[in-house]
């Protein structure tokens, strides 16, 4: 009887208690995984969120800011001299480009395809700063660039119709993350070194809403209710191929209102799935009746208006917005 008595597991028992204690280890580590991936991605669409609205509500107030001209200058005409000088339009943009480092205002780099940032165009926006009072030449510091910065300091304040400050914004690789880049330029002419604003801005559209269209690459010459007729790409709106000229110019200043798109990008595997995607950046409706959804305003001759994604784990939003311009374009 003593013999009959158990003493211990068979070899058979042990391994089957192994085996349902590796089951249940592998499914706790599989059930952790997933919840901590749900983390990272609740996570990163929080901060591509934050990004999206700190991105546009910059954006919309230095548009906003585009054309405004001190009181002394406001209250003025423009003098037949100022018109004939031909000064560079508020609002200047360039399509698919990078920006020159060198002359921001005038010169950029057309991107190739395969590059981080394809697509991406440039927008400029110039205006001037808020005179401190009648005897100071200090702005009052109301005024921001692209930075967020505000200058004051001795003679920031304009002394002459065509003195203004400008914000570069483009997209450009900083520290290995496609970036929507600031640079800026003063009332003196001084460039500033281009700064990231926003990390993983991998595409950054822009189309301008003209009043008074007629023919692309032609001079506008329509009627003007101050309503955006249609929405053009910056190249569009050069006549000739010369990016100064006199007509050139008038069609800059007959814009009334700006169409961004971006695509902003998490980091990796941040996503729960890795599956390649296609990316509208100007928004969800379409714009014919056989368009694809979420093509409104997209177009092949515009590179990055359909913008397609890698099969690479990171999440991704797309930010669509509209902003009316809120002061006189004109001289």
């Amino acid at each position: 009887m003593r013999d009959l008595q158990q003493r211990g597991l068979t070899m058979v028992e042990l391994l089957v208690a192994l085996v349902i204690s590796l089951l249940i280890a592998l499914a706790a580590i599989a059930a952790l995984t997933a919840t901590r991936q749900g983390f990272s991605t609740v996570d990163a669409a929080s901060q591509l969120r934050d990004n999206g609205r700190f991105t546009s509500d910059l954006i919309q107030r230095l548009v906003v800011q585009s054309g405004f001209k001190d009181v002394l200058y406001a209250s003025q005409p423009a003098t037949a001299a100022e018109i004939a000088a031909n000064t560079a339009p508020n609002i200047t943009g360039f399509n698919n480009a990078l920006s020159s480092a060198s002359d921001p205002l005038n010169a950029y780099t057309a991107r190739t395809t395969g590059v981080d940032g394809y697509g991406s165009d440039i927008l400029i926006l110039r205006n001037q700063l808020v005179q401190l009072n009648a005897n100071s030449n200090h702005a009052d510091g109301s005024m921001i660039d692209c930075n967020g910065n505000s200058p004051t300091g001795t003679g920031s304040a304009p002394s002459a119709r065509d003195e203004r400050m400008a914000s570069i914004l483009s997209v450009a690789v900083s520290t290995g993350e496609p970036s929507l880049m600031c640079a800026t330029v003063d009332s003196a002419g001084t460039i500033s070194t281009s700064q990231p604003i926003i990390r993983g801005v991998e595409n950054f559209q822009v189309l301008y809403g003209v009043d008074g269209f007629t023919t692309v690459n032609t001079q506008f010459t329509g009627p003007q209710d101050s309503v955006p007729d249609r929405y053009l790409r910056a190249d569009q709106l050069v006549v000739g191929g010369v990016a100064d000229s006199a007509a050139t110019n008038s069609n800059w200043r007959r814009v009334r209102s700006l169409r961004i798109g971006m695509v902003l990008r998490g980091p990796p595997n941040s996503a729960q799935n890795s599956v390649a995607q296609t990316y509208y950046p100007f928004g969800s409706a379409k714009s014919s009746g056989t368009a694809t959804a979420g093509s409104a305003l997209s177009s092949a001759d515009d590179k990055g208006t359909i913008f397609a994604a890698p099969a690479d784990g990171r999440l991704r939003q797309v930010i669509t917005f509209t902003v009316h311009l809120r002061n006189d374009q004109g001289l």
